[in-house]
Parts: C-alpha cells; sequence; structure tokens
C-alpha cells in the first residue's frame, strides 16, 4: 500500500512506525489472551451471529510475534459496522481502519490487554469471504509444518532489522513469502 492508501484507510491519522518493528520471541500465554478477548466479544455480539478466530503470528506457537494479538471476527455484513461496533466499543475497542474496496475489512483496535501483549487487532471480514479462508489456511500451514514455519520467522526477524514508514509496509514486505508459503499449503489440500 502507498503512504496514500495507508492514511485513507485509517480513521484519524496512521500512526508511523519510522523505524524497525519489534519481535519478541513467542509467548504461550497468548492463547490464554485470545481466548479472554473471544468470551468477552462473545458475550458482547451474542445478538449477531459470529466467529472469532486466533490469526497472525501469536497463534502460532513457536513464531515470533509482535506483541499484539491478532484475531479475526467473521459477521454477516462486515460493512454493517452498526451491527457490532457499538458493543465492542464497549469493550475498549476503537474502529481505526475502513477499508471498503479490500473485502469491506475493518480493524478495531484494543490497548492494555495483558503483560506479554500490550494490544489487540481486531480484523472484520464477512462470512464467506475469500480472505477469510487464506488467513485460516496460512495460520494452519504455519501451526504443521515446521519449516516453512521457520522460513517464515527468519523472513520475519530480517525485515524487522530495516526500517519502515508505517506497519503496513513491513506486512506487505511479508507477502511474496506469505504467497509463497499458501502456494505449498494449496498444492497439498
Amino acid at each position: 500500500m502507498t503512504a496514500a492508501e495507508i492514511e485513507a484507510a485509517h480513521l484519524g491519522e496512521a500512526r508511523k512506525l519510522s523505524g524497525q518493528v519489534t519481535l519478541v520471541e513467542y509467548d504461550p500465554q497468548w492463547p490464554q489472551v485470545f481466548e479472554r478477548e473471544a468470551e468477552r466479544i462473545r458475550d458482547r455480539l451474542g445478538h449477531v451471529e459470529h466467529r472469532i478466530e486466533h490469526v497472525g503470528s501469536t497463534s502460532v506457537p513457536g513464531l515470533p510475534a509482535k506483541p499484539v494479538i491478532d484475531m479475526l471476527l467473521i459477521v454477516p455484513d462486515s460493512a454493517d459496522e452498526a451491527a457490532y461496533v457499538p458493543p465492542l466499543e464497549g469493550l475498549g475497542f476503537q474502529l481505526v481502519i475502513r477499508e471498503p474496496e479490500w473485502y469491506e475489512h475493518r480493524v478495531l483496535r484494543r490497548h492494555g490487554l495483558a503483560p506479554s501483549a500490550g494490544s489487540a487487532n481486531l480484523h472484520v471480514l464477512s462470512t464467506g469471504c475469500h480472505e477469510v479462508g487464506r488467513m485460516l489456511r496460512f495460520r494452519d500451514r504455519l501451526r504443521t509444518h515446521s519449516g516453512d514455519r521457520e522460513l517464515y520467522a527468519r523472513t520475519k526477524r530480517s525485515l524487522s532489522r530495516q526500517s519502515w514508514q508505517y506497519m503496513q509496509n513491513y506486512a506487505d514486505a511479508k507477502t511474496e513469502m506469505v504467497e509463497e508459503i499458501l502456494g505449498r499449503a494449496g498444492h497439498e489440500a
């Protein structure tokens, strides 16, 4: 994404990284932090059909990660913010990204989760969205194939030592490796 696209997707000003990405070694507490947050979300969204998944590097045992819990909330229509944003705001989540042109993707963020994970990014996508399957296939591939997990970890560590204007630039730089791993996952499916 370009700087203009990153800024346009953010509600308010996009936070600049202007430096390196801090990775930490896998913390076995991360799944419990996810479960606690997921339960809070389930309680608030009882009126909305939904599913919550732990995604991103904190969901893969043994993988270094930014100490941020990435969560995926799947709802019937992610563009229908009125159905889920107000209840989640009551939990301290704030809508920070709106990408209608990319699968109607939304991101809500909450800070102050736990000592091992200072924040959570809650990605919201619609039921049936292609990106949901892609995210889960990638997570599951890394969980079950140590060679791909180690390759991805080396890539992350190498890229983290570079300087990035935005965190999204770092994420985009991993795309080629992600696609390579997903390609192997697709061939074995």
